[in-house]
């Protein structure tokens, strides 16, 4: 059995490197995405076709640019894994640089559920927009 550790190492990696079909892989079919703030990408979204197409979306409304890192180690509590983040991401006219916490239930070596937790919400409403 894959280890929440290794699972969630293998989430990170892909997305900062952008293989975003590795990303979707550790995912649960059922997984439950739960985004903070109230902008067009806010709210849970259920099932990995609809977490891929808010990731998606993310991506064309940053023109490309969204990215995010890990800047601390990666917290393991059982199935819990928690990450410190830092993303970016410009647009025309705007840009974004913020800093959270991503939290994932990982269990038999799928991400089922996760929480993302942002350090100004305002920042991230006003970047993403209400669509």
């Amino acid at each position: 059995m894959t280890s929440p550790l290794a699972v969630a190492t293998t989430y990170f990696e892909a997305l900062e490197s952008g293989d975003f079909a590795t990303v979707a892989a550790q995912f649960a079919e059922d997984v439950v995405w739960h985004q903070p703030g109230d902008n067009r990408f806010s709210g849970a979204h259920r099932g990995g076709d609809a977490v891929g197409a808010m990731i998606g979306g993310m991506m064309s409304v940053s023109e490309g640019t969204f990215s995010l890192k890990r800047d601390a180690p990666l917290m393991v509590n059982g199935e819990l894994v928690a990450a410190s983040v830092r993303w970016t991401a410009k647009r025309s006219g705007a840009e974004m640089d913020g800093t959270g916490v991503d939290l994932m239930r990982v269990v038999d070596g799928e991400v089922t559920e996760v929480w993302l937790f942002t350090a100004d919400p305002a920042e991230e409403d006003a970047f993403w927009g209400r669509g």
